[in-house]
């Protein structure tokens, strides 16, 4: 929390304390008083515990006004809030993702998890699916409907061929509107070898505001060939933290398929919110007044105050 005028702060801690001040100096005139005027049997009505009313009465009183200061100050929050942005989700098809390092195979992980960003983005965010191997294909342009982003992805076609990250990452950036909350989400396994230079895209998206986050799936030491090759199943982990950080985005690996979706509904929250700076003045000064002004009340109905 930041304040705009820090000085109203000191004042409103200072004209608390000298309120509560205040009162327990004229609790003690009024005790005093009425002590000196009484008789023995009212002295000892006087005397007998019971509950008083005033302190309690006065610490709200002086809290309201310590909470009215602290309105005056300007008060700023960073605080996340929901953006009902867009959301491409970028999932590779490339022979590689027929590597069963990740339980059943990449690919079938990988589908998986991305219902799971799906059911996991706030209602009203627009997403959309690229699927890509050797080229690059819309498999579901930007909808709202969940139900439908749901059904495409039984429309991502199975793994073959080449990988061309480039090409995904520029497909899904044409996809997105020119304005507002934007944002990719890249599934592969890292590894390319086709198409355009994913980096220099990625530096291009970036630059317009469209942040990339990047999700490894695979690993480096299974042992593993790629089905039906004599390629080893990696994943190229350098190139996928450098792509995400050339547009203002996040990597994560994900060896399991349990973790793939864990790491993925993490992203659906953090892909469709951003950190906004909001201004606690107003309902930080109504609920002062609202507190100055029942404390006040309630004083003068049991006749503690003024």
């Amino acid at each position: 929390m930041t304040f705009a005028h820090p000085f109203w702060l000191v004042i409103g801690v200072v004209l608390a304390a000298a309120f509560l001040g205040l009162a327990r100096v004229a609790a003690r005139r009024a005790s005093k008083a009425a002590l000196a005027y009484s008789n023995v049997d009212f002295f000892a009505q006087a005397t007998r515990p019971r509950f008083d009313p005033a302190l309690p009465l006065a610490l709200a009183c002086g809290l309201g006004i310590a909470i009215l200061g602290t309105a005056l100050a300007g008060p700023r929050l960073v605080v996340p809030v929901p953006v009902h942005g867009a959301v491409v989700l970028c999932v590779d098809t490339s022979g590689s993702m027929r590597a069963t390092d990740v339980i059943p195979t990449r690919a079938a992980a990988a589908a998986a998890a991305v219902r799971a960003f799906i059911d996991g983005v706030p209602n009203g965010t627009r997403i959309g699916i690229v699927a890509f191997s050797s080229g690059a294909g819309v498999v579901q342009p930007l909808t709202d409907d969940k139900d439908t982003a749901r059904a495409a992805v039984t429309q991502i076609p199975p793994p073959n061929g080449g990988t061309a990250i480039g090409d995904a990452l520029a497909t899904a950036a044409r996809s997105l509107p020119r304005t507002g909350r934007r944002a990719i989400v890249l599934v592969t396994d890292g590894v390319n070898n086709l198409g355009v230079d994913p980096l220099s895209v990625a530096q291009q998206a970036g630059a317009v505001g469209i942040q990339i986050d990047t999700v490894g799936i695979g690993t480096n030491d299974s042992g593993q060939l790629v089905p039906g090759t004599i390629e080893p199943a990696t994943i190229d982990e350098n190139a996928l933290r450098a792509i995400a950080q050339s547009a203002h985005g996040g990597y994560a690996r994900a060896n399991d398929a349990q973790s793939l979706r864990g790491r993925l509904a993490a992203l659906a929250a953090t892909t469709t919110r951003e950190e906004r700076r909001v201004d606690a003045s107003l309902p930080l000064a109504l609920a002062g007044g609202v507190i100055v002004v029942l404390a006040l009340g309630g004083g003068m109905l049991a006749g503690r105050f003024p």
